[in-house]
């Protein structure tokens, strides 16, 4: 019965520690920086420039949604353009849920299709009103399949 209890004990504690992780996202977060860094040199690169704009919301119903778009970005105005609008910038949302440092989100809509029905894991690296997120290290196409990984900061917006 003690062993029982424990584990029930265990488990409540873990839920409430796993729930009051996920309840200091809520809220809207605003990009403040965004680069990927080479696994191999380290060099930090500014995929969507210098000055990106981005926000990432997390809802108490357990949905989030984020959008990040590069600097100087204009109207298209042809199928070039739209291309290249396409590219510089990303959103999706879905489900979230905290487990331990890792953010994972079920992806259920997302400006890539390729994301549609993924779970995209970040690890995340909550201080007060500041937030870190590490993506995972992976080939980038957009600098010759080099392995990067991106490191995104945000401030909680109030």
């Amino acid at each position: 019965m003690r062993r029982i209890l424990l584990g029930l004990l265990s488990i409540f504690i873990s839920t409430a520690a796993l729930a009051d992780d996920r309840d200091k996202l809520l809220g809207t977060w605003k990009l403040v920086a965004f680069v990927l860094e080479d696994a191999e040199t380290k060099e930090k690169k500014a995929l969507f420039g210098e000055h990106p704009m981005g926000y990432f919301t997390f809802l108490p119903n357990g949905r989030t949604t984020v959008i990040l778009t590069a600097e100087g970005r204009s109207m298209p105005r042809n199928d070039a353009e739209r291309a290249a609008a396409f590219q510089s910038m990303t959103a999706y949302s879905g489900r979230y849920r905290v487990e331990g440092n890792k953010l994972v989100v079920d992806v259920d809509v997302a400006w890539n299709e390729a994301w549609v029905g993924t779970s995209q894991t970040r690890t995340i690296k909550l201080d007060g009103d500041k937030l870190d997120i590490i993506s995972a290290t992976q080939p980038n196409p957009n600098f010759g399949g080099r392995v990067m990984t991106g490191l995104l900061s945000w401030e909680r917006v109030k």
